[in-house]
């Protein structure tokens, strides 16, 4: 698979990486229903098999459950592949899901990570939200001693504005940032893409088929049939008025990925590798049998003719 520098890290990585937010299953606030570990093991074989050579995680994903998923999987790998993951994400004594930036927090949420992926090091180490907003500095900090100290190889953020990677930067350079980035999702467009381009910082970008609504296997059956542990059954993009355009971009999708033989998710995550500050993108896999069908999205070209198509009436 073709590789590019993420940013100016000197890592070079796959246009696609692995996602391991739904290997992590349910049971918690942003889970996404039942998932069996051999299928998820099994996927991450496959991926890295055909050449994907980084995977995203994070330590809040099913609660710790999906790096442990990761470790395991990697443990039988003669020559492993990147590992991303990300904190600040934690459990509160009431059991929500909370913001933490605090340098104990992180620390904690480190040496659980390292264990649990089984790992010396972990290759970039991610602020996850940027939540407390008047913690980052105290967050990003943390993450820069960590690096320091040779815990972590590299630093970056997710979920991050313009101002926000300004106040990071002013402490040490943003080295990469993980924003939601797909035809449903297009914000970044207008100043963090740009802002990103200028600084050199590197982009994987999550999410470019919207959480599954833009593969062209969602249909409303499915979706009303979805587990209350999946967060997707609560979302607003997986209800009326905007699950009918949404099924209807993805309709048309597929018709555009008809005529090049792959599927609509496919288009989408091409659609997504076209935006020159984008190094990559984080794709979730659940199964085996989902990777290689999206991989043809590596070296999938759109003419002019399919992104007007596919352009007309995408939700921005």
């Amino acid at each position: 698979m073709e590789k590019v520098e993420l940013g100016t890290t000197g890592m070079a990585i796959t246009r696609i990486g692995f996602g391991a937010w739904a290997v992590g299953g349910g049971g918690y606030k942003f889970g996404w229903g039942d998932q069996a570990d051999a299928d998820s093991v099994g996927a991450i074989e496959r991926a890295l098999d055909a050449g994907i050579n980084w995977i995203d995680t994070a330590a809040v994903y099913g609660l710790g459950r999906s790096e442990t998923v990761v470790g395991a999987a990697l443990r039988s790998r003669a020559e492993r592949p990147y590992v991303f993951t990300k904190a600040s994400r934690v459990v509160a004594a009431d059991g929500e899901i909370v913001g933490n930036l605090t340098r104990d927090s992180i620390r904690r949420e480190v040496e659980a990570s390292l264990l649990r992926l089984g790992v010396d090091a972990i290759d970039l180490y991610q602020i996850h939200q940027p939540i407390p907003d008047q913690d980052i500095e105290t967050g990003w900090q943390t993450l820069v001693e960590l690096r320091d100290e040779g815990i972590v190889r590299h630093i970056g953020v997710s979920n991050f504005n313009v101002d926000q990677l300004r106040r990071a930067e002013t402490i040490a350079p943003v080295e990469t940032l993980q924003p939601p980035y797909s035809l449903l999702a297009r914000e970044i467009e207008d100043d963090v893409l740009p802002f990103a381009q200028r600084r050199r910082i590197g982009v994987i970008a999550y999410s470019p088929m919207a959480s599954g609504l833009l593969s062209g296997t969602m249909t409303r059956e499915r979706i009303a049939a979805l587990p209350g542990d999946d967060w997707r059954s609560r979302g607003e993009r997986f209800r009326e008025p905007q699950l009918s355009r949404n099924l209807e971009l993805a309709a048309r999708l597929a018709r555009i990925g008809a005529r090049s033989g792959v599927s609509a998710g496919a288009v989408a995550v091409a659609w997504a590798l076209r935006h020159p500050a984008v190094d990559g993108l984080i794709v979730g896999f659940r199964n085996p049998e989902q990777v290689e069908p999206i991989l043809r999205a590596a070296t999938l070209e759109l003419g002019a003719t399919d992104i007007a198509e596919i352009e007309t009436g995408a939700t921005s």
